[in-house]
């Protein structure tokens, strides 16, 4: 008799999940195992792609229903709620929070109810801030009451490994990162730095959670890809230059974050995952590189330098693009490849008429580019599909060792 599988199932990658069906259906045919001792192999293993095809129209449905309800509390904050007076405004929007709270993790409802309940209880938790500086007349805009939605909105997650706060609080976070620094004095390399140490401080979370939380971990690492190809984006424009901009203490506070975040990753990873904090590091610094190398503001007039500028930019996005491909391929993350192709494909086009409009006119631009995008998808796919061809042979070969 087949022992019973009491271990939690382990996800594995669509490929990996469909290899071992097949595998186990060939050994039955060939009498290596009965029926019941591949049900018990079988059930060891989950398919992690599953959840993706099987997001139902309901659950989407709860989720958009979720989001208006909470943005609508927002909303009805930033209305100051004129017919009642501040206290009663503030007790109610807390009440309201406290009971979405309650009501997600005590109630017990259905999975995606719950997850529906939680996103509304993140947001009012942001409408409870917001009404509370109302009350204590501190300005709605300031930076600093959405670092204190970010900081409950992560507590709730990690309190009760909840995925809906975890989305709200790293989103809300993002934007106190880089807006608490631009607050008092804003440039556009300022803005750089602020998403370029965003991001090596969110991907090396993601190498820290892949101890145990990997659905955490999958979250960070799509949003720090996210933000790398936004400061790299910014800093190839050709009229992003350092005017303006100076060392305030809230970026030498996020660099230095940033540096101990990744630090603690290196310590933490092993093997190749040690790559991807060095990796946002070196994103960063070709960024700020890019920034420092100044061609002017005069796109009507375009040179040698100018061509180098761009042609610079192009390359580090381009590659940057196909290490996160490599990395969604390896970490079976489709979102950064989407993230991958799409920023290089609103990159291109913008350097396209940005820079080379001045050389190529006219229908011949979208020739080329066009040809471009067909060359760099054709690379991408052969890329994609040498890199999943490699990890389904180290597999098969764990498998038969």
């Amino acid at each position: 008799m087949a022992p019973m599988n009491t271990t939690h199932p382990r996800p594995v990658s669509s490929d990996q999940y469909r290899w071992l069906r097949r595998e186990l259906a060939d050994w039955q045919s060939d009498g290596i195992v009965d029926p019941a001792t591949a049900h018990v192999i079988s059930a060891r293993y989950v398919d992690a792609g599953q959840r993706h095809r099987t997001f139902s129209l309901g659950r989407l449905l709860l989720l958009l229903g979720a989001g208006f309800v909470g943005i609508g509390l927002i909303w009805l904050v930033a209305a100051n709620l004129d017919q009642l007076p501040p206290l009663l405004r503030f007790a109610v929007v807390a009440l309201i929070w406290l009971g979405l709270l309650a009501a997600s993790e005590l109630l017990h409802p259905s999975r995606a109810a719950q997850g529906a309940l939680r996103l509304m209880a993140a947001l009012a938790f942001g409408a409870t801030i917001f009404q509370a500086a109302q009350s204590l007349q501190v300005p709605a805009f300031s930076p600093g009451l959405i670092g204190l939605w970010a900081a409950g909105a992560l507590v709730h997650a990690y309190a009760f490994r909840a995925l809906m706060p975890l989305i709200v609080g790293v989103v809300t976070g993002v934007v106190w990162w880089i807006g608490q620094p631009l607050w008092d004095d804003g440039s556009v390399a300022g803005a750089v730095v602020g998403f370029g140490t965003a991001g090596v401080a969110a991907i090396s979370l993601a190498v820290i959670h892949d101890r145990g939380l990997t659905r955490f971990g999958q979250v960070w690492r799509s949003v720090g890809a996210f933000l790398g190809m936004i400061s790299l984006f910014i800093a190839a424009v050709p009229y992003t230059t350092t005017e303006g901009f100076h060392w305030s203490g809230w970026l030498i506070a996020s660099l230095v974050a940033a540096v101990v975040i990744a630090g603690v990753a290196l310590v933490v990873a092993r093997g190749r995952a040690r790559l991807e904090p060095l990796v946002a590091f070196g994103v960063l610094g070709v960024a700020t590189l890019m920034v420092l190398w100044d061609t002017g503001t005069d796109t009507d007039s375009i040179g040698l330098v100018d061509w180098a500028h761009a042609a610079a930019g192009v390359i580090a996005f381009v590659a940057l693009a196909v290490a996160l491909v490599a990395l969604g391929t390896l970490r079976d993350n489709p979102v950064l490849t989407v993230i991958a192709m799409g920023g290089l494909v609103i990159f291109t086009t913008f350097q396209s008429f940005a820079v080379f409009a001045a050389i190529v006119q006219g229908a011949w631009l979208f020739v080329v580019l066009g040809l471009v995008f067909l060359a760099t998808g054709f690379l991408f796919d052969r890329a994609r599909r040498g890199i999943a061809a490699s990890l389904e042979d180290a597999d098969t070969e764990g498998a038969n060792r």
